[in-house]
């Protein structure tokens, strides 16, 4: 519990801790770090483009990969060029609008991102479970109201919790033990009792995170018994791999999520907390684009026939 701390100046600006090296060690991290970037930046614009612009992978399937690959640009934009900001600068701080803003989107596109991934899930179990009626069930209609409500459970569950944070107040101390603006640390700077924003926090990511886990769970159990029931193996063979790179996307993000959020404190092991944020700010957005495509025959097939396309096209000019 904070308490009020008499008449002391508000904060203005807070010191993000990050990860404290000698300068040579962070200018190689901000060299890693700007080749996760762009290789992110790359690789998931590559999924949307390819998505957008080739027939073939016109499906439901295809265009919620779409959705996350935006979210996961989205998501390493609003954390890593600050991180690699600081890297190289001797103040690390950031203004108290910008953190508050920095913590409300990351939340709303990781909310998003879960409830998306929950949703994907229910497009395997539809596509393997009911072949003949996916088509039908998974209409152009249906897949842009998961998508829309995928981005409107992120805009609502976060944005009392970011109120009432905005509304606390901050007289200092106001150093950060993050490379971000994470809701827990930022929390145990207000000068105030926190109790109830923090049971808020806990109560919006408990349902958000363990209820897309659940129905992720749900249709993962169905999606089993029905491949177990398939004949040949090359059948199972091949409806196995149609759900390997979603269910590995799946363990990863809910896995290390669950450990940094779904606990009623966070105060303390803030060292394994910014490692495991590491993987969902900048591991996960940049593997995702090789693993949904590693053992997707049709993405390199779209692929390989738009290098073709753009190498013939620059050999006739």
């Amino acid at each position: 519990m904070k308490l009020g701390k008499g008449n002391s100046t508000p904060v203005t600006e807070f010191i993000l801790v990050g990860f404290p090296n000698p300068w040579e060690i962070e200018a190689l991290l901000f060299l890693l770090f700007f080749i996760i970037l762009v290789a992110t930046m790359v690789g998931n614009t590559i999924i949307i483009t390819l998505i957008l612009t080739d027939y073939r992978l016109n499906s439901p399937m295809y265009f919620f990969l779409c959705n996350l690959s935006f979210i996961e640009i989205l998501i390493t934009l609003t954390v890593v060029p600050k991180m690699m900001e600081n890297f190289i600068l001797e103040k690390k701080t950031i203004s108290f609008y910008g953190c508050i803003a920095q913590s409300y989107f990351y939340f709303l596109f990781g909310t998003s991102e879960y409830v998306l991934l929950a949703m994907m899930s229910y497009d395997r179990y539809i596509a393997i479970c009911y072949p003949l009626r996916y088509n039908t069930i998974m209409s152009r209609k249906v897949c842009v109201w998961l998508v829309v409500s995928s981005w409107m459970s992120g805009f609502f569950s976060i944005l009392v919790p970011t109120v009432m944070k905005l509304g606390l107040s901050y007289c200092g101390p106001n150093v950060i033990n993050h490379f971000f603006c994470d809701s827990a640390p930022l929390l145990h700077l207000a000068c105030a009792d926190i109790r109830l924003v923090e049971l808020i926090d806990f109560i919006v990511s408990l349902p958000i995170i363990l209820g897309s886990l659940f129905l992720t769970l749900i249709s993962y159990f169905y999606i089993i018994s029905t491949i177990l029931r398939i004949p040949s193996a090359t059948g199972r063979q091949k409806a196995f791999s149609t759900c390997a790179s979603h269910f590995t996307v799946v363990t990863i993000g809910y896995g290390t999520s669950i450990f940094i959020y779904v606990r009623p404190s966070q105060a303390s092991s803030m060292n394994l907390n910014k490692i495991a944020s590491l993987v969902t700010t900048a591991v996960t957005p940049m593997l995702n684009p090789i693993i949904f495509t590693f053992r997707n025959q049709k993405v390199q097939e779209v692929f390989r026939d738009s290098i073709k396309k753009y190498i013939g096209s620059r050999q006739a000019v």
